[in-house]
């Protein structure tokens, strides 16, 4: 039996206002100095309240960027990294997929080498890579395109053994009984599998966008194309020129922009992402 104590509760919940507040001060202050004017974000001390610029700001900061420091609109920005990341989420899922339906369901010689060498990838990340992989690209002329900031990275290891231990649960029975009424491969797959996997799919999803969308070195990498910058990047180039610019509110408007994807995608799939990690629906 739970026994009830009032001073740890009362206790339990201070600590966790506190750090709430810990973790939403900066995001706050993000917002404030989204609302004032460039002249005021230079003066002491920082305001701590809201400002009547928010709206002046937010539409400079989608149309026009910080001007003369040649960086490229938010607008434009958002949507290459909403593109990268989107493409980076499903084609992972996509590829994990079908590369588990293949190891779990078709056998082949040297299946299970096969799947520990891709599984040996996850020791492989894009870091140690990198050289080998711009001169495939490059040799590709993928070089400032959606392509080359996305093909490379749309393998995952991880999402491939979490879709193996999922199609290992399965029942042979399923299989079976498809096979009795003709069902084909492709057939079991979209209409057995695929909706089983539902959460798993889900779950994925938030941390793949979430990893395509805060992507930095490579889209550094591979682009020197403007047109082709992404939020991650164009928040660091205007950070290098907020010093001279002094336009700290369009810098910041542009970082409480950057913030909205991820945090609309994971709480829009909240109950499927929960489900998805603990299991709790087959």
């Amino acid at each position: 039996m739970i026994e009830n104590r009032p001073i740890v509760s009362i206790v339990s919940h201070i600590v966790l206002i506190i750090g709430v507040l810990i973790v939403g001060f900066p995001v706050w202050i993000t917002f404030v100095a989204a609302s004032h004017d460039a002249l005021r974000m230079t003066q002491a001390p920082i305001p701590l309240w809201p400002g009547p610029y928010f709206f002046d700001n937010l539409k400079d900061a989608l149309f026009v960027g910080l001007g003369g420091s040649g960086s490229q609109s938010a607008g434009l920005m958002l949507f290459n990294s909403f593109v990268m990341a989107m493409v980076i989420a499903l084609g992972k899922i996509s590829v994990s997929l079908l590369s588990a339906f293949a190891i779990v369901y078709f056998k082949f010689p040297f299946r299970m080498g096969f799947f520990w060498m891709i599984f040996l990838t996850l020791m492989l990340p894009v870091e140690v890579r990198i050289l080998p992989t711009f001169e495939v690209v490059a040799n590709l002329g993928m070089l400032n395109s959606f392509s080359g900031l996305t093909l490379p990275l749309i393998a995952s290891a991880t999402a491939t053994f979490m879709f193996r231990q999922t199609f290992l649960t399965v029942p042979d029975e399923l299989l079976e009984a498809a096979r009795i009424d003709g069902a084909g491969p492709m057939r079991f797959f979209f209409d057995i599998l695929l909706p089983m996997s539902r959460t798993n799919i889900a779950a994925l999803f938030v941390i793949l966008f979430i990893y395509g969308w805060n992507q930095y070195l490579w889209p550094l990498l591979i682009t020197t194309d403007q047109s082709m910058v992404t939020i991650v990047m164009g928040i660091k180039e205007m950070l290098e020129a907020g010093e001279s610019l002094q336009q700290w509110n369009r810098i910041m408007m542009t970082t409480l922009l950057a913030m909205l994807p991820p945090v609309l995608v994971v709480v829009g799939m909240q109950k499927l992402f929960v489900k998805g990690l603990t299991e709790t629906e087959k």
